[in-house]
């Protein structure tokens, strides 16, 4: 793959990108005079033609079997997920008058944002689909995905089955293409032709869409952070834990990576984790994962990510116990050089202890300088100032109280998080928006302004106890 970023794309490649272009913006025509209510109903039918759970479950199997990523495991957690993305694609408007504001003498309207090119991760191309798919038919744009050539036939299905269900509709099956040789050179003039990027993948496909001349949507990459202080219920964090590091294998990127502990509690948390399922490595296990967790340049070794803990444990040269679903490393030093600090992308934790809140902001500022700045922090904790504090200072664009980052950060049925597959970073994570990619970020809108009663304050109002007070045009330059 790395000599593909170099290689010159033939001219029948971009013949085919150009073709795949063409049939997305002949399929925005043909639903272009679609009502909310048509294209609700499309949304309606290509979230149940993917989350069924006889297909979800088909389609999830095939995508583990071909990448090796990932688990078949807590289907319906997953299946429910593009579900929450349909109830809130179902809330919002996307056709005609959006949103009026009498006091400003604003009136909002809804236009399609054009051809998305969908840039999909390898470990969760099924839900990623799906939640873009069900955006872009709600603002009636056209998508093009490109997958990870990992997950090719994944997502080729996935596609054939969202075609099936547009076609069923009596709508254009072109609102949604897929490249069938994808590579990253195609992707790069995929991002080039469309209207607009939405990138779901590694930080070298998202800083290629950045590049590409054209609008886009990135994600960051997360090493996602949770504070467990003296106040926390250390058996509901434990298990939030644990919900969060064996989903998918620890693949997402909202999957605690890094814990840290309050020294009052850390035994007792230590041992509610091991009772949820955790495996506490000891110092001889813990250099043993190291080496095969990272290669000689530091860079994560692809066969130990989003796989099972007993696979990674065995590549490590040591048996995993019956019963233990992830795996627990105690680490006291955050930095670069430090790798358990950063992003694992594996059913494998960091646990820190920390004695005094000052000292556990601190930890946080310098785990962020590791990586995954941007993106989230979890805190187990029942003092309003401690969330409080840590939410002042923490570089992220998402904190979750009391909850498993890895459903709470793209929204669930029990917050108020936009539902999504994808989360932006903010500037901190080189993204254009810290908010979660959703509805309103795949539409443009046009404001149309009639005049309002004047409003215009006093100077002496705006200024306050600067009005009239000293000028500086005698003051010599510095």
């Amino acid at each position: 793959m790395a000599s593909d970023t170099v290689r010159t794309l033939t001219d029948g490649e971009k013949a085919a990108a150009q073709d795949l272009l063409k049939r997305a913006r002949a399929a925005m025509v043909a639903v272009s005079h679609y009502d909310q209510a048509a294209v609700d109903q499309l949304c309606r039918a290509v979230a149940w033609a993917t989350a069924n759970e006889a297909s979800f479950g088909r389609l999830t199997r095939m995508s583990v079997a071909e990448s090796g990523m990932g688990s078949a495991d807590g289907v319906p957690a997953r299946r429910w997920k593009i579900l929450g993305i349909l109830r809130d694609a179902l809330r919002a408007k996307s056709v005609g008058i959006i949103e009026e504001m009498p006091d400003k003498g604003i009136v909002k309207y809804a236009k399609p944002a054009g051809v998305i090119a969908g840039v999909l991760p390898v470990t969760n191309p099924l839900v990623t689909m799906v939640n873009m798919t069900i955006n872009a038919v709600k603002c009636r744009d056209a998508v093009i995905f490109s997958p990870h050539p990992m997950s090719r036939n994944t997502a080729l299905e996935v596609t054939r089955v969202l075609r099936a269900a547009l076609k069923a509709q009596g709508a254009p099956e072109d609102l949604v293409l897929c490249l069938e040789k994808p590579s990253i050179p195609l992707a790069q003039e995929l991002m080039g032709i469309c209207d607009l990027t939405i990138a779901t993948g590694g930080p070298a496909m998202v800083k290629a869409a950045y590049s590409s001349g054209k609008p886009a949507y990135g994600v960051g990459a997360g090493n996602a952070t949770v504070v467990v202080d003296e106040t926390a219920n250390v058996a509901d964090a434990a298990k939030n834990t644990r919900i969060s590091k064996t989903q998918n294998h620890g693949s997402g990127c909202s999957c605690d990576g890094n814990l840290l502990v309050e020294t009052s509690v850390y035994r007792a948390f230590l041992d509610a984790l091991q009772a949820e399922g955790g495996y506490l490595v000891n110092a001889d296990e813990k250099a043993k994962l190291a080496a095969v967790m990272w290669d000689e340049h530091g860079r994560r070794t692809l066969d130990t990510v989003a796989r099972e803990a007993r696979v990674i444990a065995t590549k490590a040269g040591f048996a995993l116990p019956e019963g233990k679903s992830f795996i627990i490393v105690e680490e006291n030093q955050i930095g670069k050089a430090h790798k358990f600090s950063s992003e694992k992308l594996s059913p494998v934790l960091a646990i820190f202890r920390y004695d005094g809140f000052d000292t556990l902001l601190k930890m946080v500022a310098d785990i962020f300088e590791v990586g995954g700045k941007g993106h989230s922090v979890g805190i187990a904790s029942f003092d309003d100032d401690h969330i409080h504090r840590l939410a002042l200072m923490a570089p992220v664009s998402r904190i979750m109280v009391r909850q498993p980052n890895v459903s709470g950060n793209a929204g669930s049925f029990t917050n108020g998080m936009p539902m999504t597959a994808s989360l932006g970073c903010g500037t901190w994570g080189g993204n254009v928006t810290s908010e979660n990619i959703s509805v309103k970020h795949y539409m443009n809108t046009t404001w149309v302004s009639r005049t309002i009663p004047e409003d215009r304050p006093s100077e002496q109002e705006l200024l306050g106890d600067l009005f009239n007070s000293q000028t500086f045009d005698d003051v010599p330059v510095a």
